[in-house]
């Protein structure tokens, strides 16, 4: 799911479990995050929200949640920031913070 400035914070209010990766076209790294998450997305469809923010089309969300490096995976409980991932890693670990989520 892409998220943006137009969608974000509806996300966030309407959804108990989102999981945001930040990333941008030129990033490596974010190349071999970016299908785990799309991955996890899938099966996890109903049970949380996974999205994605390009970072250098959303400065306003960038901004508020102080992105500097990407990929930076960040993930809300009820609307709130409650962990973050910054830099790649494998699927287990995302899978293991998604889990405790729900």
């Amino acid at each position: 799911m892409e998220l943006n400035e137009q969608n974000f914070q509806e996300t966030l209010n309407n959804n108990a479990v989102v999981v945001v990766d930040f990333w941008a076209t030129w990033c490596g790294p974010c190349k071999m995050v970016g299908p785990v998450i799309e991955s996890l997305a899938k099966d996890y469809e109903g049970k949380a929200v996974i999205g994605k923010v390009d970072i250098e089309e959303n400065d306003d969300i960038t901004t508020q949640y102080g992105i500097r490096n990407v990929p930076t995976v960040l993930f809300f409980k009820n609307g709130q920031l409650v962990d973050k991932v910054v830099g790649a890693g494998p699927r287990s670990m995302y899978e293991d913070k998604l889990k405790a989520l729900l």
